[in-house]
């Protein structure tokens, strides 16, 4: 069954304890924690210590997308803070297997993030490292972004790649996912859905109903 990640860039960080244990109780099997510096992209989030105390809050799996550059500096803080899965760009570092074996020593899974603007043929020599792959479909940044439709092909490219080499990763679609867009993602071969604007920025008696509605 398709995997429901939501993401706490669109959550309501007044009560952003209250809104993850919310979506844990109600389905969400992953929980999407968006890094942003202010320098890979341009707007700042949260740092260590958010991983670190919603480990204290959930048992769900930790899904953590670093858009940060450099990277290989920061890698441990985010192993340390309990993060289950770390994800990084790679045109951000250059350190691509050090960053890969640092996670993979660890209790994370490696994974990699693609830019609207890169090709999957760019980052093919990654996959066979990898356990997860993030596939962006808007431009990282902000929450509540349309959807790009262009995109579309790149999950199926992605999906046939693996299956062709027997290669383990997860596909995860990351911007502008909804009741319509899931669907297209869902058929062309996308495992987990990054949810935000469309499930936090409903009231949370719906989240049940909306994190269903991905699947």
């Amino acid at each position: 069954m398709i995997k429901i990640s939501p993401s706490i860039i669109a959550a309501n960080l007044l009560e952003i304890e209250k809104e993850v244990k919310l979506v844990d109780h109600f389905g969400a099997d992953y929980i999407h924690i968006d890094i942003m510096d202010g320098h890979y992209v341009p707007n700042i989030t949260y740092g260590p210590n958010i991983v670190r105390a919603l480990r204290k809050i959930t048992n769900k799996v930790l899904d953590v997308h670093l858009m940060i550059s450099p990277v290989l500096n920061y890698v441990e803080e985010f192993i340390k803070s309990g993060a289950d899965i770390i994800s990084f760009h790679p045109e951000a570092d250059s350190n691509h297997e050090q960053i890969f074996d640092m996670i993979s020593k660890s209790n994370c899974k490696p994974g990699i993030a693609i830019h609207p603007d890169v090709s999957i043929e760019s980052i093919k020599h990654l996959l066979p490292k990898v356990k997860f792959v993030i596939l962006m479909t808007v431009v990282p940044g902000f929450s509540g972004q349309k959807f790009l439709e262009s995109h579309l092909s790149k999950i199926n490219e992605l999906f046939l790649i693996r299956k062709k080499n027997n290669y383990k990763y997860e596909i995860e679609v990351d911007g502008g996912v909804n009741d319509s867009t899931a669907k297209k993602c869902i058929m062309n071969g996308a495992d987990v859905l990054v949810a935000g604007s469309y499930i936090f920025s409903k009231s949370s008696s719906q989240y049940k109903n909306l994190i269903n509605s991905l699947r």
